[in-house]
Parts: structure tokens; sequence; C-alpha cells
């Protein structure tokens, strides 16, 4: 009999090259997707072993890290991302990488384009020089960051060694409330897992709750899988998937179209399959979530509170919170709908698709931001701007006082021009609240769009439910 397989298993298995005496597996890689930060050593290791990339056709170059949001000229932004993007255009050129350049209407961030251009797809196998390359598991493909030597030898190679992990299954189940997004329950099962509680793992997402998910959602609940320190998160494809990839510039068209549904329909657990690992998630019990502190597990229900000393298990726990409110310029205790903020972002590979203006907008039309805060609104990709202006979400927010953008990753990584000044405090809808992620000294709020769009007409932390019921 044959043995019940997890989605993983099935991704795994169909891209084994050969199995390595030490304990690694040596993978095929279909696509990589290569920005402008990752890969300046990648393309030097090329030149110096006297290497080419092996297919060119199964890479994308996009700049898109360090780049201003304020222009779209190559010679705009500073120095060093001007020097950055020109050296990644040299070396997709060189080696003759298809290559977004600024000016390309599909250019955008890595985890935004690839999906929107179908060059992410089901069943593939899928690489990134950026931790955040897990997002393209919500279309049921392994996809994971790589560090700079490893997109040299996917590049050269098509392959790379791979150890393989653990298989966690997240079960949610149950319908969302109007206002808890796909970004809520995944900052949820973070503070949840704990601090790297998934290290190790293969994420799958399961239950009602995904089944009933747009792709944005699934995309930012596999966007944020690292957060809880896996490398891979994964949602099996479904209608909803294939009705999304459809007719996409990279997808499979007409009859090639069909074949390859006859194999993606396979991928999906066996009934049977057995799972290290299970947590179970009750949706209907999910509220509003933010982050208080320094890394995405330090986070709670927007109707709680920073947590007290007294609560704290032990000493090292205690210095820890200690610390973190220093950082942040908090009070144990503390209220967080209290809490203060100078800017808002909106925007990120986790919530810059157009799903997420939509929510933001939602909640911005007819009000505006309120006095002191700083408020920007930066699109995922040139194509969610365009689509965004259709729609009129760019009048809406710039009647409301908000800086609308260009694409780009923005505040979220803050190697560009878009950063906070110290002590300054952002709700923010990016991914990561480490310290300094947002500029030296910044503390970051990590919350939904809808969430990001109150505070921004509040001036503090804000409960969702509460202003709208007011409204």
């Amino acid at each position: 009999m044959t043995k019940a397989k997890t989605l993983y298993d099935k991704l795994w298995d169909d891209h084994v090259v050969a199995e390595r005496g030490d304990g690694t597996t040596l993978l095929y890689v279909d696509r990589h997707l290569a920005h402008e930060v990752s890969t300046p050593q990648s393309f030097q290791t090329l030149r110096e072993r006297g290497r080419q990339v092996r297919r060119p056709q199964t890479h994308i170059a996009v700049p898109d890290h360090a780049v201003s949001t304020q222009s779209r000229s190559d010679f705009s932004g500073e120095k060093q991302a001007q020097v950055q993007i020109a050296q990644l255009y040299k070396n997709a050129d060189q080696f003759g990488i298809p290559l977004f350049r600024l000016n390309d209407p599909r250019q955008g961030i890595v985890h935004v384009i690839g999906p929107e251009q179908g060059f992410t797809l089901p069943g593939i196998t899928l690489a990134c020089g950026d931790s955040h390359t897990s997002t393209h598991g919500a279309f049921g493909a392994l996809a994971f960051g790589i560090g700079a030597s490893e997109c040299a030898t996917v590049m050269a190679l098509q392959c790379l060694p791979q150890r393989r992990a653990k298989s966690m299954a997240i079960n949610i189940d149950g319908p969302l409330d109007e206002w808890v997004s796909a970004k809520d329950v995944a900052l949820a099962i973070i503070e949840k897992l704990g601090p790297g509680g998934a290290s190790g793992y293969a994420v799958e997402y399961r239950g009602t709750t995904v089944s009933m998910m747009s792709m944005e959602a699934r995309m930012t609940l596999c966007n944020m899988t690292i957060e809880a320190g896996a490398r891979i998160g994964l949602v099996a494809p479904d209608q909803t998937t294939f009705d999304y990839v459809k007719g996409r510039p990279y997808a499979p068209q007409s009859e090639d179209f069909d074949i390859a549904l006859e194999y993606w329909s396979t991928l999906a657990s066996d009934s049977g399959a057995i799972f290290d690992r299970t947590v179970e998630i009750d949706a209907r019990e999910l509220v509003p979530y933010i982050s208080w502190g320094t890394t995405p597990s330090e986070a709670a229900p927007i109707t709680g509170s920073v947590p007290r000393l007294e609560d704290t298990a032990d000493g090292s726990s205690r210095k820890r919170l200690e610390q973190v409110c220093e950082y942040m310029g908090l009070s144990p205790g503390q209220p967080l709908e209290e809490i203060a903020i100078d800017h808002v972002f909106i925007g990120s590979c986790t919530n810059g698709r157009i799903e997420d203006l939509r929510a933001a907008a939602k909640v911005a039309e007819g009000k505006s931001v309120a006095a002191g805060i700083t408020a920007m609104v930066v699109p995922g990709s040139a194509d969610v701007k365009r689509q965004a202006e259709a729609e009129g979400l760019d009048r809406i927010f710039i009647a409301a006082g908000y800086q609308w953008r260009e694409a780009g990753c923005s505040m979220c990584v803050a190697i560009n021009q878009d950063r906070l000044l110290p002590g300054q405090r952002c709700a923010s809808t990016s991914n990561r609240n480490f310290e300094g992620r947002q500029g030296q000294g910044a503390r970051t709020h990590l919350m939904s769009p809808a969430m990001a769009a109150a505070a921004a007409i509040t001036g503090r932390l804000t409960d969702i439910r509460k202003l709208e019921e007011q409204a």
C-alpha cells in the first residue's frame, strides 16, 4: 500500500534529483526571482567561475527593495540604490535573464509580480534571495528564500541541496469577523507558536477558513510564515487558485493549461497523511491583532495591553519585556489603544495588493488623516497601482491626506528613501518589527491595512470595529 503523503511530501518528491550522503537532497529548482539587493555577489560568482545561467527564461530580475517610490527614474533615489539598480540591469543583460526595469509596466515587488505574472504556479519549486519567498506557497508551490551563494548555484545548475523539513498542519476553521483579515490570522498564529515556534517545519495551512480566503489573503498568510521560523508555507491549490492563474502571461495557455490542471488537481495532502505537528485555530475567536514588541510573535489583540511584569514567567522573560518596552517607549501593562503614532505605512509584499488597498480605502473614504500624522500608500506593483487608480482608490487616499507612491518595498525595509527617524512610531502593514527595520531607532507596530487606516484617522492604535461603530 502506498504511504499517504502530505502536500509538502509530494512537492519535495517530485523535484528530487539525487539523495546526498550528507543528509541533504539535491532538488530541481523550476523558477527563480532576482532583485537588486540579493544577487550582485551571485552574478560575480558566475563570472569568476566562468559559468553561464543554465536556463535564463526560468528567471526574472526586477528592482524593488532599494528603489525610490517617488520616481520611476533609474537615476532617482539614493546613490547606493542607483548603483544597485544599474548593476542588476548589467547582470541581467549580460546573462540573458528577463528584466523588468523600473519603467516596465510589470515592475514591482518580487513576491507581488511573480504571482500576478503567472510566473508562480502550483507544483513548482521557486527560490529567491529573500526570506519572504514563502509567499508563493499560497499557490501550492514549494517556495523558499535562499542566500546569495545559493542564488548563484540555482542560476548555474538549476538545482540546490536542501534538507527536508518536518511537517506542520495549521487547521483554521470557521468564518472570520468582517474586520478580521489574513494578517490578523497570521499574527495570532505567530503569537500562539511563539518565537521560532515553526523552525524546522514546512507549514501547510488548511481548514474552512483558508478555503474561503482569496489568493491575496492566502499570500499574506504564507508570507508571514517565515516570521514563525518556517521557511515554507503552503496552501493546497483549488479552484480559487486555478481561476487566479488562468490567462496570466507566464502561465500555461490553452491545451497546456488543461494538461497542467490535471497535475495541479493532485496537489493536496492525502487523506490519512501524518503531520509531525498539528495546530488548531478557531477563526471565530479571532479579533484584530497588532504587534507591540520587536518580533512579530510579540503581538496581541487590539483590545489587550502590553504584558505586565508580574505576569512574566521567569527572570529572562522579565528582562526581555523590560528591554522591549525601553526600545518601544512603552510601559508594561499599557493598553494598546492608548499608543500614539507618528506614521502610517500601507504596502509591502505582505499587504500591498489590490485587495489590501481596497480594505484601507474603505476605512479612509470620507475621512482625514489626523493632524501630525504622515501616511503613505505604496502599491506592491505597477499593475496594482494602475488597477487602484482605475478604481479611484488613489483619489480616496489623496483626499484623506495620504501620500500616493510608486511601487516598491519602501518603508518595509528602509534601505531606500522611505524610513523613520529615531523614536518615531509607525502603524505598518509590513511583515517585520525588528529593531531598526524601518529606520534606526524606529518603532513599528504590525497590523492589517484596515487597522493601519484606522490608526491614521485617530492618530493612535485603534480597534477598527469601534471606529466603524461610531461612523
